[in-house]
């Protein structure tokens, strides 16, 4: 009978370890690759490749893209004024409200006077004295008109009248087109009239109405000789 030399080779036996293969080079490569671009992605906040994504997530990600342009688009046109709000701007710059005259006396408000209402307004300034439209709009009457003596009457756009009473003379003609403060005749003392002055009527839906508000509501005072709307048309 044989002896064992050594006891311990028997704790080993059947025992045997399997050797492991090397991790492959590839894969290491791959793997360091793949976590350096998710950390540079995730850096630079940057959109996932489109290799990388599934359509749809590209679907949501260029609709998110699009919805946010429109709405920036939205807002910048909101800050800025349409084509419409400036040529209205532009229009009312065009086409103001003025004073009648320069220089005046504000003497008979429109009201009751002598029993009788007095339709208008009027403003005392010397024989000759230029008087202008008050807004632009088409002559419907120039020459002689019974008790307002020599006298012009302008329809405006918006279907008021102004009627101009009194004159020495007038200086334009029936159907012609005038802007504010173009010239329509000079003051006199014709017609039912005690002293020179022009009066100054506002008809609306054949209505009279009081100048004083009338022209107030449009940035004109009468009673303090004040224009709200300073232009070259003023000042001609």
């Amino acid at each position: 009978m044989r002896q064992r030399l050594s006891s311990e080779p028997d704790r080993y036996r059947g025992r045997r370890r399997v050797p492991t293969p090397p991790r492959s080079r590839y894969a290491a490569v791959v793997t360091t690759a793949f976590v350096g671009a998710g950390i540079v992605a995730i850096g630079a906040n940057a959109l996932p490749d489109a290799k990388s994504v599934s359509p749809s997530v590209l679907d949501e990600l260029r609709q998110a893209s699009v919805a946010s342009q429109d709405a920036a688009a939205r807002a910048d046109s909101a800050e800025r004024p349409s084509r419409a709000d400036r040529s209205n701007s532009k229009a009312a710059e065009q086409d103001p409200w003025l004073l009648p005259l320069h220089g005046y006396d504000f003497k008979s408000p429109y009201g009751m006077r002598w029993g009788k209402l007095h339709t208008g307004i009027d403003l005392v300034a010397p024989e000759g004295t230029p008087y202008k439209a008050v807004h632009a709009g088409t002559v419907t009457k120039a020459g002689w008109f019974g008790g307002y003596g020599y006298a012009v009457i302008v329809q405006h756009s918006d279907g008021s009248e102004a009627i101009y009473g009194h004159s020495s003379a007038v200086t334009v003609k029936e159907g012609q087109e005038v802007k504010a403060g173009d010239q329509l005749g000079l003051v006199g003392n014709t017609g039912h009239s005690y002293g020179s002055h022009l009066h100054l009527e506002i008809h609306v839906k054949g209505q009279p109405q009081d100048p004083v508000a009338f022209l107030k509501d449009r940035g004109v005072d009468i009673q303090l000789e004040v224009e709200a709307v300073y232009s070259d048309v003023a000042a001609s």
